[in-house]
């Protein structure tokens, strides 16, 4: 007596709910997070270009500090006057005092003062590194 075994695909036996369920999870995770670092960098700024740039990586021990066009300054999503801004910086300092970076990013068309008073505030308060943020020059 011959018996006929019947196989089966390789698809037919695998379930994949689990797979497109952890697809699902990873997808609302990226999702959500993404929303978090677009937080500083909301604010509208046009930023100067220059030749030699480089991309700006957010790291957890930067602050980013925004100058508008008409020289209104911004932290983490916060507007504030400079004042407050050395207090920001300060804070930021106590937290992580050996690694801290600042990274300014003003406007092209902000008055050069606004800028040079944040890197003066940097200086002063003596941050290990701060930055300009400048984007890629396009064109000749």
């Amino acid at each position: 007596m011959a018996f006929k075994i019947k196989k089966k695909n390789a698809f037919e036996s695998m379930n994949l709910t689990p797979l497109i369920d952890v697809l699902f999870f990873l997808l609302t995770f990226f999702m959500v997070s993404s929303q978090y670092a677009q937080l500083d960098s909301a604010l509208q700024v046009q930023l100067p270009s220059a030749a030699n740039a480089i991309p700006m990586t957010v790291e957890p021990t930067e602050l980013i500090v925004n100058v508008d066009a008409s020289g209104h300054y911004q932290v983490r999503g916060e507007r504030m006057t400079l004042d407050k801004v050395e207090a920001s910086v300060k804070r930021a300092m106590v937290d992580n005092p050996l690694s801290q970076t600042v990274v300014i990013r003003g406007d092209r068309n902000v008055a050069l003062q606004a800028v040079v008073s944040v890197m003066d505030l940097c200086t002063k308060l003596k941050v290990p590194s701060y930055k300009i943020s400048t984007e890629d020059k396009v064109g000749p």
